[in-house]
């Protein structure tokens, strides 16, 4: 990129939006997909870009929405890694701000469909000894709804969650099993 002689380079950034990305000055859907590596450091890079991108889209940094909704990504991408991988396959994360109804949508789909999660009515609190299963549990208290679904299309499932930009997360303290 060159500047004409005599013009001054713009060396500022441009002003962000005051507030949350649902303003009527940005009334459109923002969509960021990605496919990545089911490893652990292919979950960690989904959730650093996708922190990123919730940032320039005005859910800022150190807010609870923002850390409420990457910490559902985290868990989500984390589970696919887990309990999803097929050596030599991907996950698939589609992360979508839906601005009619306010809400943040995270979809991570893996290709492996014989290891499903229990449906949000079948959630079983896990024993203070268990070593896990307390993933789904930060995913129900944090999102507004959350669920699973087979992939219409090949190999795999998807689990999704919804995440409310318009009130503050909902975990309790009494979701958790210390």
């Amino acid at each position: 990129m060159t500047n004409k002689p005599g013009t001054p380079a713009r060396t500022t950034q441009p002003d962000r939006p005051a507030g949350y990305l649902i303003t009527p000055r940005a009334p459109l859907d923002r969509t960021f997909e990605m496919r990545s590596t089911s490893t652990p450091r292919g979950a960690r890079l989904a959730r650093r870009l996708a922190a990123n991108r919730l940032d320039a889209w005005g859910i800022p940094y150190d807010s609870h929405r923002h850390d409420a909704i990457v910490l559902v990504l985290a868990e989500l991408t984390a589970n696919a890694v887990r309990h999803g991988h097929v050596p030599g396959r991907d996950f698939h994360l589609h992360l979508q701000v839906i601005a009619h109804t306010q809400t943040v949508r995270i979809e991570v789909t893996d290709t492996r469909a014989e290891r499903v999660p229990p449906r949000p009515d079948a959630l079983r609190t896990p024993n203070a000894e268990d070593a896990g299963g307390r993933g789904l549990h930060l995913v129900a208290g944090l999102a507004s709804h959350w669920d699973w679904h087979l992939r219409p299309d090949g190999p795999g499932k998807t689990v999704w969650a919804e995440c409310a930009l318009t009130e503050a997360p909902t975990c309790t303290s009494d979701t958790f099993v210390t």
